[in-house]
Order: C-alpha cells, then structure tokens, then sequence
C-alpha cells in the first residue's frame, strides 16, 4: 500500500494559511541555497503575491567556501530571482574547524541570517517533512531528550526577527512534483550524496527503508516530532512556575547576574530540578547530557557553609547563602592591579573588571584601585580599625565576588570598598565610590 501524495494544487493555499501570522512583518526573507526545498518555497512566494499582498521579499544564499561545485550556485540562485523579481543578496561566510562540519556550516550560516534580520522581520527556509522525520531519527540515535526529539520548530526567535519553517508538513515528493509542474530547476549538493555524514546515511539508507516497509514512516515520525514538541512546551511551563517560585532578592542585584533561591529548587524531584535548571541556563550556556550532572548533586548537597562551583561550558554555577548564581567564564579570573586613577572626576576602566566612578566629588591623591589580597584593614567610623575580611563577612558578601570589589587607596590607606553600604564612602566627606560590574557579554579577561 502506498501512501496518498495531496496535489501541488493546493500547496500555495495551505502555504498562505501557515504565514498568514506573519503578512504584517517588514520583509519575508527566504534562504535560498538553491535546491529543490528552497527554489520551491521562493517560486511559491513570487506565485502568491501575485494575487495576495504579501511583504517585500528578499532572498539571501549563504557561501560556506566548502567545495567547489558550490562556487557556481550563487550565479544560479541570482539567476533564479532575477526571472522572478525578487532581491537577492550573496552573503560569504567563514565556517570555523572543529569535529562536525556540519555543525560548523549551519552555525555559520544561521548566525549570518540573524545578522540580516531586522526588527519583526522573518526569515523563510525550505526544510520539509522528510528532513523533519531525519530529524528525529538522527537526534534519537543520539540520546536526545524531549526538547532535542521536537526535531525542528515550526517557528523560533531569530536576531531582532523569527524564523519560520513554513513547509514542514511537506512531503519532499510533493515539491519535486511542484517543481515538475513550472519547469523549476534547482542544484544538487555533491556532499549530500558522501555516507560518511551521518545524516545523509540516514536519508539515503535509512529512511528509504522504513519506508519500504512503513510507507508513512516519514508521516508519522515528523507527528512524533509535534507531540514531543507539545510535550517540550508543558515541561518549560512547569520550568517557568518552579524558577519563578525560586526568584532571589538579595543585596547584590547591582551585579546584573542570574540567581535563585536555592531552597525551592532543592526541594523539587530530581526529574523537576534539571528540568527548571536546564530552561534557567538554556540561555546562558551549553548544557551537559543527563549522565552529567553530577557537578549540581555535589553542589546542592554541599554543606551550608561551602561556596562549591559546578564548571560549565560557558561560565560556572556558584552557591553560597543559600542562593544559586550564574557566573559568566571569566569571574573566577583574578583581577589585576593596582590602576592609577590619575582623574577621579573621570569614570575609571578597570581592566576586565567593568568601570568605577566617584559620586559627589572626590578624595584627595594620589589614588589607586587594587583588589584583595588579604590582611586588609580599614577604619570605621565610631568602629577603630576592622579587619575588612570580617567586614565583609557582616555584609554575606559572596566569595566569588570578594576578590573583585574595587578596592580605592590613598596610599596604604584603604578609603573604600565600591558598592557596599557603610563601607563605599567616607563619613566626613561626600563622595561615593560606584562600581558598574562586568556584564556576561563583556570581556572578562
């Protein structure tokens, strides 16, 4: 038994039905690498506004510089929106080395997509069914949980824009069959045909085989997709109830870093635990498999008075006052110093370590900013000399944040500690000594 194939006839109308969401946008930009899936989507487009107002559209291919047969697509894809009418732009990009080039290309060439995008624009590609149900298989032989078995998204975030994948209930068969109908010609990827890539094992191997034996094998792994899709959504709901029952108030909001309260997340399911942590540092870092995550067990079940570090891709989690914080890579770096402050009325740029600057005035130099080496001592008003480590400790300020508070001098003399009330000024003079921390997508080094 063979599986019913719909016409070609009717594909600009369902076509329009899942854009129709989207005709308010600025421009419809389409990925155009040339093939089959993407020469259909454009032609498609160029057909329906004919009839239908639809936004500008404007194609884009990427140029990996991966091989040579592709140096003559651009030609043919420019060839392909002049007789269209439609505005085309080449854009090169430099893909990086590393252990999947696969991998590599498609960072490259979405991150040159995102850079394109303007406010509320979108951005069209031609992936259909079968390449969703390759999808699943290739993520499933991988382990992936729920949110990697989706497969891909209908739609996503893209830059300042979205990104829509408007054909993914399409079978490839009906788009050869469009293409056949206008005459359409499009070019074929050499490396598509190389088994030692896994995915182009799969769609040639594979997928033809289960068909054989299933033929809406590719029907009902793509629906597999959807379910684990809407199962994703319910597990990041239930993400967002738990972190918002474990939102932090504390004396350090100035910081600009991620925290929560360590007590509500504890005290969740194990299961529910990685669930919130992975929806919390999806956006921060890369994440461990499940078989990983032995670093959160050693620091939620540390002792109270620990400060442990569970170390990850893109930074670290630090614990400490009962609170879990997000520290971006380079935090745990210690600061460099001492800096001259040859200008206290102007800001001062603290060498990966955010700026300083003096409200209400200024002491009188020569001044210098360092940083905590131990053994500091400072005089507090009505108070002596105190030890500035037991200061410290009266304010819960956070280990990893000790040794990088700016630290102002006059001399040996220990004037003030950025920030931190009682200790940020002098009680005879009017000034205040300000620090603007380091955000995560400022260097730290």
């Amino acid at each position: 038994m063979t599986t019913p194939t719909r016409s070609g006839h009717d594909l600009p109308a369902r076509l329009l039905q899942v854009l129709a969401p989207w005709r308010n946008a600025p421009i419809w930009h389409v990925g155009l690498s040339g093939g089959l899936d993407s020469t259909v989507l454009l032609h498609l487009l160029v057909e329906i506004s004919r009839r239908e107002t639809l936004p500008a559209l404007h194609a884009i291919h990427i140029h990996h510089g991966l091989q040579p047969a592709a140096d003559v697509w651009p030609v043919h894809c420019q060839q392909i929106c002049r007789a269209l009418g439609v505005a085309f732009e080449l854009v090169r990009v430099q893909v990086e080395p590393g252990a999947s080039i696969e991998q590599a290309a498609r960072q490259a060439r979405y991150a040159a997509f995102a850079d394109r995008l303007g406010e509320g624009d979108v951005l069209l590609t031609g992936q259909h069914r079968d390449d969703q149900a390759e999808t699943l298989l290739f993520r499933l032989l991988r382990g992936a949980g729920a949110r990697g078995l989706a497969a891909m998204p209908v739609q996503r975030i893209l830059g300042r824009g979205h990104l829509l994948r408007p054909l993914l209930d399409v079978p490839r068969i009906e788009l050869e069959g469009y293409a056949r109908q206008h005459g359409l010609n499009w070019v074929e990827d050499p490396s598509n045909s190389d088994q030692q890539f896994s995915r182009n094992f799969l769609r040639s191997q594979v997928l033809p085989l289960l068909t054989s034996r299933w033929p809406q094998a590719s029907a009902s792994l793509a629906r597999t997709a959807g379910h684990l899709g809407e199962a994703q959504q319910l597990l990041d709901e239930l993400a967002m109830q738990d972190i918002a029952s474990a939102h932090a108030t504390t004396a350090f909001a100035w910081l600009g870093l991620p925290v929560l309260s360590l007590g509500p997340i504890a005290g969740l399911s194990a299961a529910r635990q990685r669930n919130a942590l992975r929806y919390w540092l999806a956006p921060l870092t890369r994440l461990p498999d499940t078989d990983h995550w032995a670093g959160w067990e050693t620091l939620r079940d540390a002792a109270p008075d620990a400060s442990p570090l569970w170390r990850l891709a893109d930074g670290a989690l630090y614990r400490g006052q009962n609170c879990i914080w997000w520290l971006p890579t380079g935090w745990e770096q210690v600061c460099s110093g001492p800096t001259q402050w040859l200008d206290p009325r102007a800001p001062l740029s603290l060498p990966g370590n955010g700026q300083l600057l003096l409200e209400g005035g200024a002491p009188a130099g020569p001044l210098q900013v360092c940083y905590r080496q131990g053994g500091e001592v400072m005089r507090i008003d009505g108070r002596g000399r105190r030890d500035l480590k037991r200061l410290l400790n009266e304010q819960a300020v956070p280990a990893f944040l000790r040794g990088r508070l700016p630290l102002l001098y006059r001399e040996d003399e220990l004037l003030a500690v950025a920030n931190l009330p009682g200790l940020d000024a002098s009680p005879n003079e009017r000034w205040r000594l300000r620090w603007v921390a380091p955000t995560s997508d400022q260097s730290l080094s």
